[in-house]
Order: structure tokens, then sequence, then C-alpha cells
């Protein structure tokens, strides 16, 4: 696998005989919505062990090797037929693909609303360890409210995906710190959200639950821990796992809402694993920014792996970035984009995609009825660096939020990447 990023005067049939690939797979490879206008400094996951490069005045095959990191003498087996001392401008050299690295296990889960197409969930059940459908809610009193589209678990099943029962505490919508709160203060109605969990988990063919409770109020933290010690004990009594999904937090003492309760050390004791929500640096109303700059993401996972088992973590992938209006002023919101959506508006606007080094994310600029806009969001480039991380830190796999947009190019580079774990 080649990640190329394209340039000035690139074609897609160029690209196409420059790696031997037809030109319809490297389409449908990266979610290309308009072939015909690709964006300079669009990257391109191109599924090819080889590449052809025309050597350029000057250049020896020693310079060739340095420039894509190919040993000398790897280079020299898969040109046999060229003479190293009589090489002229305008020869094809094959260029092989070398791996550095050996594919290891890694789970991999993904986060889907009922409303996911039939098309965006194929794009991903096949690299998937685990499906999260989003999401049973809860009531004051303890009762869950199950989400439409019990058709995913079927779905998950049948494709040697092992689905997972989402459970939070929204309410009307919004997560809500008050609903929560009730549950874990009454007796009876924590008992019945934990028996309607097990219920749930044994009628529906689940493999496990996964608990996304945000917003919890920071006098919860002892009562909510409570709370999971004693639904883990449940939920491992009949042999299911439970996962839970943790705000990013740089040090045990962070304050916050959305980070006072969720207790690293302790979830990961009683969890089977952590989900760590690594993204949404850049959101809705923040100023222009990467939506998950991988050195804030280090920063988090540095001090996750210090509380929680490092083979426990399965590092946030955001599945998205946004489109914010400039100049930026507060309390404006920023739109929501798919991946494939903004390399074709790039694309469209006749954009070139620049590379910020410092976040590895990529961004554009473009004008649109006379107002400027500034686009930030991930490529092949920023996922593979991202999802390295997860060797880096000898983590258990990654977690998309959320599979409800196709994105090609990721699943391919995660594959690239881990031996995806299957149950």
């Amino acid at each position: 696998m080649f990640i190329y990023t394209v340039k000035s005067g690139d074609t897609l049939n160029g690209i196409s005989a420059m790696f031997g690939v037809p030109a319809r797979k490297i389409v449908t490879d990266n979610t290309l919505l308009n072939p015909a206008r690709l964006a300079v400094g669009q990257s391109l996951v191109i599924m090819s062990d080889e590449r052809r490069y025309v050597l350029r005045e000057g250049q020896t095959l020693f310079s060739v090797a340095s420039e894509f990191g190919v040993p000398l003498e790897t280079l020299l087996e898969a040109n046999p037929d060229l003479n190293p001392i009589s090489l002229q401008p305008g020869d094809i050299i094959i260029i092989p693909q070398t791996r550095n690295f050996p594919r290891r296990p890694a789970l991999l889960n993904g986060y889907a609303y009922p409303t996911i197409t039939s098309e965006a969930l194929d794009c991903a059940l096949a690299f998937l360890t685990f499906l999260s459908p989003f999401s049973y809610s809860m009531t004051t009193d303890g009762e869950i409210i199950a989400p439409r589209g019990e058709d995913l678990i079927y779905r998950a099943v049948r494709s040697a995906v092992m689905p997972l029962m989402t459970v939070t505490n929204i309410f009307d919508g919004t997560f809500s710190t008050e609903v929560l709160s009730a549950v874990l203060a009454d007796d009876r109605a924590r008992e019945r959200l934990i028996a309607s969990i097990i219920y749930e988990l044994e009628s529906k063919g689940y493999y496990g639950v996964n608990l996304d409770m945000e917003y919890i109020a920071p006098d919860d933290r002892e009562s909510y821990n409570a709370f999971l010690e004693e639904l883990a004990d449940r939920v491992h009594e009949g042999g299911y796992v439970l996962v839970t999904a943790l705000a990013p937090k740089y040090r045990a003492d962070q304050q916050g809402i959305l980070y006072e309760s969720h207790d690293y050390e302790v979830q990961g004791r009683i969890a089977d694993y952590c989900v760590i929500m690594t993204y949404e640096w850049g959101y809705t109303f923040s100023a222009p920014m990467s939506v998950q700059p991988i050195e804030e993401v280090r920063k988090v996972l540095s001090y996750a792996v210090s509380a929680i088992p490092s083979e426990k973590i399965l590092m946030g992938m955001p599945n998205y970035g946004y489109d914010w209006t400039l100049p930026f002023m507060r309390g404006n919101a920023a739109q929501s984009i798919g991946l494939a959506a903004a390399t074709e508006l790039a694309g469209r606007t006749n954009s070139e995609i620049l590379y910020d080094e410092a976040t590895q994310t990529p961004y554009f600029y473009y004008t649109e009825n006379n107002v400027r806009h500034i686009v930030w969001f991930d490529d092949p480039r920023s996922i593979s660096a991202k999802l390295a991380l997860v060797d880096e830190f000898d983590l258990a796999g990654a977690s998309w939020w959320t599979i409800n947009r196709c994105y090609t190019p990721a699943w391919l580079i995660a594959q690239n990447y881990f031996e995806i774990v299957r149950f």
C-alpha cells in the first residue's frame, strides 16, 4: 500500500499508470465522489506493492533509494534489467513497497446510528471487531429506551462482527447529568437499569455492553464507580464484556464536568475495554482547528496508559471534519462534513489541500458566495499517522465515531496496519 499526494498536473489515469492499478479501483478505494476533479494536495490510498518512477536528470539508483526510503539492495532486486551505471533520464524504475513493521492483532469498534445506510454499513463491516449501535437511552427510574434498527445486530452477527449494546444517559436528545444522578441515587432505579441491560444482552444476542455516560456530576464519581462494579459483576457472570467510553484526560485530577467522574484507574480495572474519545479538539463552536491534533492525542494516551492497562484501550478516531466560515466569530457554528465530501469540495472549488505537520491534519480554504471558509478534516496521511499511535502505545485497537459515512481509505489503512481480531 502506498499513500500518494496529488501534484499539479496529475490525472487519475496518470496515477493509475504510475502504480499499475486500474483507475476504477483507485476511485473505489478512495471513495472519490468526483474522480474527474482531483485536488492538489489530496492524498490517495494506492493498493499496490510497487510504483513506476520516471528517473530525472542527475538521479541515480542510490538517490532514488534514499528518496523513497527503500534499501538499495531491494531496489536492485526489483529492477534486474537495469544497469546502475548506465541509467538515463526517462528510465522507468520499479519502486517496491517495503513494510518495516509486522501486522499486529487489533480490535476495531465502530459506532453507528440506526439511520446508517446499507452502503455505509457494508463499507465498514468487513473491517470491524465490534459494532456499537447508538444508542439505548434511559429515564430517571432506570428504564431503558431501545434504539431503532435492530437489524444492525443481525447484520453484524452475519458478518462475524460482535454487536455491543450501547447505553447512554441521553434524555430528550442530550446527555443528561440529572437523569444519571437520579438513577445513581435510587437503589431500585439502579437495579432496574442493570436488570434491563442484562435482559437486553440475553434476548437480543449482544456480545456485551458499551457504556457512554457523559456529563456526570462530579459529586457522582464514587457512586458511578460503584455502579460500574455492580454492573461488571452481573455482565461477567453472563459471559459478556463491559466496554466504557472515557473523555480524553491529560491527568487524573483534570477539572470539568466532562472529566472529573471519569475515573481512568477504576474503569481500567473494572472494564474489559475502554474507548478513549480522542477527538473534538476542533468542534462545532470552537475556533478552526484540527479535530484530532496528534500531539494532544499523544498526551492523553501517555496519561491513559499510566492508569489503564494498554491492552484494554481503544483509541478514538473521528470520521468527520468541520467547515468554518471566516473570519471566525465566537458563537458561530461550524458545519460537520464527511471526509469524502471534504476532498470533493476541495476539488470542486479548485482549492489546494495543505497539510499541517504539527497536528498531522489536512486543511484547505475556499470561497463561496463571497464568504471565505476553512475546512479541517482527515485523509489517508493523517489517519495513517494517528493509527500508528496504536502501535506506539501498544493499545488494544481503535474505535470510530461514527461509521455512518463511508470512507474506505480508513479501513484499508487499518487493514494494512493490523490483523483485525474476530471472536
